[in-house]
């Protein structure tokens, strides 16, 4: 069921009364400080870009690249990757010169957790003020942001907010029920029906959902909502992050429900007037593994900014495995409906999921499919690391989670030491250096998928028509605004496709208009001319003879004359 306004507005009112009236809930104590053809019609590049273009914010003008540090890249030889061997390594992701093409052409970074943790993984922090002394300081971390920065590159950082680690100073003193720090987490003298309770020293029971080691913390709490807004602060304004991707978003406040509840969205509508008034321009995008329908009621328009769609995701991902454009095109004409137009984040693979090769039985091919779905599709994309060369991996969580596969010198090139975990064992074949100057490659094409995002503004902003195929490998669209219409065209099968045409019923297209196409990507193919029908779309177009297999084309629609 969709949640209502008037329900949102209620629990809203009863956190305020809350705030305005706390019970038996201690001041806490201070906290750290605050801290060939005719050319392509020229179109505006993305680095040049203000805020945002045509009334969108910045971020529907960014790819988004994810990256655990403990694994990008080691600059001093412990065998953990760092803040400084990221900065290294910024150029492979965009070299801020917009005249080259040999960068990946990423121009956001969302980092997995970064602050102090007793976990490979960070995600139960001990300190929200500082960060993991395995990665380095927090001046190498804000050198790391100048680096981003300048070349145009926005950083976002994980932002855990429904629990702490049990080491946390929080949860330590919390075991007193004296202390102030007693009611910052959920307390029950028994253990309640749910596996979410966890016994503690202190004879009582308090609740973690995830894990033991994470307590959750009490957002009935005002003390707690006032120190994580003081948190939040001091990453935005202190330290200057873009933005956080919030990790376990639904989770914030149970009641009976255990997800999505009503205080949780009013909890959302409270943050966002707070966080935009520290930097009206920082983006909060959150993590709502559930359905479409429940992920968009946390982006209509006063809670968060953005969150990943599932869904979409898992689509990308059976389309290509199964070779037919059916699902994708499905879900993604239906979940257009549900958001906003553009504030949902598109992805293939994350860090807590099976990698694109590995979902896709191991084919580069396959994950070429899924790299022209993604860069192709509206919302704002976010692309795991190493999925541009095609590393694999299979849970458990850590063999998802290796180290980045730069060359095939010692170590997959990723540390003179001994790394944290193995590499994986392909990364003599599978890895940066051995692609990067291969036109054929896996990482080619992403990086010519990207750079062409970035540089037509319908492949960012535009609207999305759904271009019916009469053959089922065979998933074609229309992106386009005002300025510009492209189509695009791939062929998710492993045969070449022949036997295809194109059809449109209605668009955006002037009636009985002939437009010349130009080829943005394909392979040197030229097309037909593509006649308008007289309600703005087209009928059995084929635009190439041929579709190779796996391939993907991209083509610009110019105005005759």
């Amino acid at each position: 069921m969709r949640l209502t306004r008037s329900l949102r507005l209620l629990a809203l009112a009863g956190l305020a009364f809350a705030c305005a009236n706390p019970v038996a809930t201690a001041s806490p104590p201070a906290s750290a400080p605050t801290p060939t053809a005719r050319a392509p019609v020229p179109v505006q590049p993305i680095a040049s870009l203000p805020s945002g273009t045509q009334g969108f914010p910045w971020w529907n003008d960014t790819v988004f690249y994810q990256i655990f540090v403990r694994s990008f890249y080691d600059s001093d030889g412990d065998g953990i990757g760092d803040f400084n061997g990221l900065s290294a390594r910024l150029d492979y992701l965009n070299d801020g010169d917009l005249n080259t093409t040999t960068d990946l052409g990423v121009t956001g970074l969302w980092l997995m957790p970064i602050h102090p943790s007793p976990s490979y993984h960070g995600y139960d922090v001990t300190d929200y003020y500082a960060v993991n002394p395995q990665y380095g300081t927090l001046d190498d971390f804000k050198r790391l942001l100048a680096e981003a920065h300048k070349r145009g590159i926005r950083v976002i950082i994980d932002w855990v907010l429904n629990h702490t680690s049990s080491q946390h100073p929080w949860f330590q003193a919390a075991q007193n029920p004296a202390s102030p720090f007693y009611d910052w987490y959920v307390w029950s003298k028994t253990p309640g029906g749910s596996p979410g309770w966890h016994p503690s020293q202190n004879g009582q029971f308090y609740y973690g959902f995830f894990w033991s080691e994470m307590p959750d913390l009490n957002y009935t709490n005002p003390s707690v909502i006032k120190e994580m807004e003081r948190a939040t602060q001091f990453w935005l304004k202190e330290v200057g992050v873009d933005g956080f991707r919030l990790d376990a978003a639904k989770y914030l406040i149970e009641n009976v429900a255990i997800q999505n509840t009503v205080e949780t969205h009013a909890l959302y509508e409270r943050f966002r007037p707070f966080y935009k008034g520290v930097n009206p321009q920082a983006m909060m995008i959150g993590e709502i593994w559930d359905s479409s329908g429940l992920v968009a009621d946390y982006v209509q328009g006063d809670e968060l900014d953005l969150a990943f769609d599932f869904k979409l995701a898992e689509a990308i991902i059976i389309s290509a495995r199964v070779e037919k454009a059916e699902t994708v095109s499905d879900v993604l004409t239906a979940d257009l409906e549900l958001f906003q137009p553009g504030q949902f984040a598109t992805f293939s693979a994350n860090h807590d999921q099976n990698r694109v090769r590995s979902q896709v039985f191991g084919d580069l091919n396959r994950a070429r499919s899924v790299a022209g779905l993604l860069l192709t599709a509206p919302g704002v994309p976010f692309i795991y690391y190493g999925e541009e060369i095609g590393m694999a991996g299979r849970k458990p969580d850590e063999q998802i989670r290796t180290p980045m596969q730069w060359s095939a010198e010692k170590q997959a090139g990723f540390t003179t030491g001994q790394p944290w975990i193995s590499v994986n064992p392909d990364f003599e074949t599978i890895n940066a250096a051995n692609q990067v100057s291969d036109p054929n490659a896996l990482l080619s094409l992403y990086r010519s998928l990207i750079h062409l995002r970035n540089q037509h503004v319908a492949l960012r902003l535009g609207e999305f028509a759904r271009v019916s195929s009469d053959h089922a490998a065979v998933f074609a669209s229309l992106r386009f605004t005002e300025a510009e219409i492209i189509l695009v065209v791939i062929n998710l099968g492993q045969q070449p496709v022949q036997d295809y045409a194109l059809t449109l019923a209605t668009g955006p297209l002037k009636e009985a208009q002939t437009y010349p196409l130009v080829p943005l990507l394909a392979a040197g193919h030229s097309a037909a001319p593509l006649a308008a029908n007289a309600q703005g779309g087209f009928d059995g177009y084929q635009p190439v003879p041929e579709l190779p297999p796996y391939s993907t084309f991209i083509f610009q629609l110019q105005p005759g004359p």
